[in-house]
């Protein structure tokens, strides 16, 4: 079951993380494409020595390089989504990303260099980010993220791909987004004004009654449902990162399909047709914005 898909699409929130992005050399697509066919083997051996301390790998294709290295795409993958609103959520497409985690930094620093290394010839690094479990899950902002992730086989079901796909059964559709926050603005704001941004209160992690929910609360805005009345999910492996010069946020969504990710963006940026936008954007910026596929282990090896 465990090489129907990678497993650290699903896995629990880690204590650290690192996101690795690559650009593939020109002229270098078939050795890469071998490559990526063993990496699915390097993570098993790799997760069972160091078992104690839950480490996890994915490797994510990016939209834009896929058809250099493989005949057939997953049925919607597609780029980074435009939006109405330019600027905002900038589209900056890499080829390659390892999204690497465990819960101690020196295993995550060791698979990292494991799966690096035989790349290391044919790409170059575009962004290496380091993250970290930030006090209770909370973002740099003090407000817990993830709150909304499904939980138990609902992970699963939210974040892989099924048979209405069926070469592509296992894979997943990724987009990530380096976030970085004006900390200084967002310690200007009282705390009630805080927590109106967010839609929930900061110390406890209660949501608002919908009732007394602004209509630009990022809780609002990102919470969005289809003509159907069901939630638009989303299987979220965000951490932050950061020191005294910069921080913010590494925000990795995992889905069956990129339209929930698409919408809700969406939803955040243009609003809802009457000027409620997202407020927490007034305090925090995405530079860069990329969408990947990760297929299964087998399917990686059976087309490498």
């Amino acid at each position: 079951m465990a090489n129907q898909f990678q497993t650290g699409i699903v896995a629990e929130a880690s204590v650290d993380a690192c996101f690795l992005t690559l650009s593939i050399k020109a002229g270098n697509e078939p050795a890469v494409k071998s490559i990526l066919a063993l990496l699915p083997q390097v993570i098993t051996e790799f997760t069972a020595r160091y078992s104690d301390v839950n480490p996890h790998a994915v490797v994510a294709i990016g939209s834009e390089v896929w058809g250099r290295l493989y005949d057939t795409k997953p049925a919607l993958l597609q780029a980074f989504p435009t939006l109405e609103t330019p600027g905002v959520m900038p589209n900056t497409p890499v080829d390659l990303l390892l999204h690497i985690r465990s819960d101690r930094r020196d295993i995550t620093h060791l698979l990292e260099e494991a799966l690096y290394k035989p790349l290391s010839e044919y790409v170059d690094v575009v962004e290496e980010i380091f993250c970290f479990r930030f006090l209770e899950s909370r973002d740099m902002t003090g407000f817990v993220d993830g709150t909304e992730n499904p939980q138990g086989e609902d992970r699963l079901s939210v974040a892989l791909v099924g048979d209405e796909d069926a070469e592509f059964v296992g894979g997943s559709y990724l987009h990530l987004q380096r976030y970085v926050h004006n900390m200084k603005k967002w310690s200007t704001q009282s705390l009630k004004e805080k927590e109106d941004t967010y839609g929930r209160t900061q110390d406890d992690n209660i949501e608002y009654a919908s009732a007394d929910k602004p209509l630009t609360a990022h809780t609002k805005r990102a919470s969005i449902k289809n003509a159907q009345g069901q939630s638009l999910e989303l299987l979220r492996q965000s951490l932050p990162y950061g020191g005294v010069k910069e921080s913010g946020l590494m925000f990795a969504s995992y889905c069956r399909t990129p339209d929930n990710f698409n919408l809700i963006l969406k939803s955040m940026v243009d609003g809802d047709g009457h000027g409620h936008t997202d407020r927490m954007l007034q305090f925090t910026r995405a530079v860069t914005g990329q969408a990947f596929f990760a297929p299964s282990p087998q399917w990686l090896k059976t087309n490498g």
